[in-house]
């Protein structure tokens, strides 16, 4: 008889292999239960972002105003931002904060403001954190009842006219109404 190689017989037994496969067939149903499980949730698409940013621009530069406009993701992280020519420096940093404010807070910033104005003992939100811009030009974005990031826009000589250009930028992406349209 022929010796045999210690790695020319690597038969598994049967019984090993029906093992392994029961093991694999009754623990398929718990992986597919705890994808199931996994929170899902919209993402503001880039082209949506741009086009935003862009209308609210385009609104603010017919009027006049030379503005920044931002987009956060609705975790307050920015998506992308713009300064438009001759806007002030401090157009950036108040435009960032007011998308994020609105994202957060998951409600226009003009809306905060008035509460706040409204209830004092709500002032401790301006101190939530350094982030958080308190005045109006910041709105959340919103599909279909999920806020998916916010848009703020600061540098038009009023809190009102921040909104209505960030409110531009909702409409060229088909968000919901944050401000009540003019008449």
């Amino acid at each position: 008889m022929a010796p045999v190689h210690p790695h020319q017989n690597r038969s598994v037994p049967v019984a090993y292999r029906l093992m392994i496969a029961s093991a694999f067939m009754i623990l398929t149903p718990y992986t597919i239960q705890a994808f199931d499980e996994l929170p899902r949730e919209a993402v503001l698409p880039i082209g949506h972002t741009v086009k935003a940013i862009q209308a609210s621009l385009d609104a603010c530069i017919k009027d006049g105003y030379r503005v920044s406009v931002s987009v956060v993701d609705r975790a307050g992280v920015l998506r992308a931002m713009v300064r438009a020519d001759g806007a002030g420096p401090h157009t950036v940093d108040s435009s960032r904060k007011k998308a994020y404010t609105a994202a957060s807070l998951r409600r226009p910033t003009t809306e905060v403001a008035e509460l706040i104005n409204k209830v004092p003992t709500l002032q401790a939100l301006r101190e939530m954190n350094d982030q958080v811009l308190i005045l109006g030009g910041g709105l959340p974005i919103e599909f279909n009842g999920e806020i998916v990031g916010g848009i703020g826009v600061g540098g038009a000589p009023g809190a009102h006219l921040d909104d209505a250009c960030a409110q531009a930028g909702l409409n060229a992406i088909g968000a919901g109404q944050k401000v009540p349209a003019t008449k």
